[in-house]
Parts: structure tokens; sequence; C-alpha cells
């Protein structure tokens, strides 16, 4: 990790970003190809739509996500990956590659109404 003489490092500056809510989640959305802002939303887990106008707008101002409005009734806005958005598909990956090695799926909840009938009919 290399941090330069005016204090920046690269690595602490890219966990900031990443690490907010929604952001890898939008990410991983567009990696397919562009979506629009409703689909988006859906498509990144739910996020709600004062949040993705706000990691939308961060992502574009940092160059990772254009937007484009088709000038329809009623206007049609999309977004897409720029080359370097594309880029974190190599930290997706490196996430799930990680994550599927070190994190163990939950086990399923027991059923209670099962539960709830064996008993009752001991």
């Amino acid at each position: 990790m290399q941090e330069h003489d005016d204090g920046f490092c690269a690595v602490y500056e890219a966990i900031q970003l990443l690490q907010e809510k929604w952001t890898l989640h939008i990410v991983r959305a567009l990696l397919p190809g562009p979506l629009g802002f409703n689909e988006l939303g859906r498509t990144a887990g739910g996020c709600n739509p004062a949040t993705l106008a706000q990691r939308l707008d961060r992502l574009e101002e940092l160059c990772l996500v254009t937007r484009s409005v088709e000038s329809v009734m009623p206007p049609r806005t999309s977004y897409r990956l720029t080359a370097a958005g594309v880029e974190l598909q190599e930290v997706i990956d490196a996430i799930d590659r990680w994550g599927t090695r070190h994190i163990l799926k939950p086990l399923a909840p027991p059923n209670r109404a099962v539960a709830a009938g064996a008993s009752a009919q001991r």
C-alpha cells in the first residue's frame, strides 16, 4: 500500500467509496449492460430512489458511470458503466472467490410448523 507525501492513500479512498451502502450492488447490476433508473433500483436489490440517485451522482462524478437521456415522452434515463467502472468486475470477482471459500452458508432455520406438529403428536 503506497501513501503519497500529501497523505493520499488510494486503497483508503477506494475502500471509502466501495463500502458505501449499495455502491457495489449498483456496479454489479450494471455489469451486464445499461439499465434504466427503476430497473437498476430493482436489480440492485431494492435500493430506495433517493439513495440510488445519490450513489449514481457520486459514481458519475468519479467517471465510473455515465447517464444518457432519451428524449421520448416521458424521457428515459439509462445508466452504464464506463471502462473504469467495468474494471470493478475484478474486485467483485475477488470478493466472490473469497466469500465462496470463507463465508459459510447459513443453516436453514427450523420449520416451526413441522416442529410444533411433531411435539403435538407425542
